[in-house]
């Protein structure tokens, strides 16, 4: 029970640690964060952290690794999901939007890896899955008949994740992604009238919104804290 106990808590500390570094590298980046100042954001000693971390570039490894396993579950989610592929495409933008907006240690994953030339480790390869599961959606928008017949899915995937994530970039840099969801929504407008056979933008996002908002609750089960 006691060492049971110890772990429990080495597993909270670590998370806590991680958390604070996170708003840290979010804030200010890799380069305008030190060991010193995650000590004082989170009132921890620099010998705790680096009992958990062996070092600064560690410790932005865990945070990248971190960002990149939210979203396997996430996306599985979807897969049973009771809805057409398209509209499960849709659907999971807007909750990967508002992760990216509402989960530190998603942003601070997100910057470290465009500033990964600082840091002295090699990071995991991004896009690489969304461009896989992009495709896998429009090859199932396909065989349902809802694909218009001109878009090639392994093209089409590619420009869908080029658009969003240049839109995250734009709106990062201009607002916080504050206002990600309205302009996510205004770039499937423009998308949808291309996908679709017999485009219906309009109605597919309003049946999208009442589905994200009926099961808000269900999606979230599972997700670490702070999505």
């Amino acid at each position: 029970m006691q060492v049971r106990a110890a772990q429990a808590r080495a597993k909270t500390t670590r998370r806590f640690l991680l958390e604070s570094a996170a708003r840290l590298f979010d804030e200010r980046g890799y380069a305008g964060t030190s060991i010193s100042d995650i000590s004082a954001r989170s009132g921890r000693t620099s010998g705790a952290i680096y009992f958990h971390f062996a070092s600064k570039e560690k410790l932005a490894l865990a945070i990248v690794q971190e960002h990149f396993a939210t979203w396997p579950a996430l996306i599985g989610r979807y897969g049973t999901a009771d809805l057409p592929a398209l509209e499960k495409t849709v659907a999971l933008s807007f909750d990967v939007a508002r992760a990216f907006r509402d989960d530190v240690v998603i942003r601070a994953g997100a910057r470290l890896w465009a500033e990964r030339a600082a840091i002295d480790v090699s990071l995991p390869r991004p896009f690489v899955g969304w461009l896989e599961t992009v495709t896998e959606l429009l090859r199932e928008a396909r065989r349902e008949g809802r694909l218009a017949r001109t878009v090639t899915p392994e093209v089409a995937a590619y420009g869908l994740v080029c658009a969003f994530f240049g839109l995250h970039t734009v709106s990062d840099a201009l607002e916080g992604r504050s206002h990600i969801e309205e302009g996510l929504h205004d770039l499937w407008l423009l998308h949808l009238s291309a996908l679709q056979p017999d485009p219906e933008p309009e109605a597919l996002l309003a049946r999208v919104h009442t589905y994200l908002a009926h099961h808000g609750d269900d999606r979230r089960a599972g997700v670490p804290a702070g999505v």
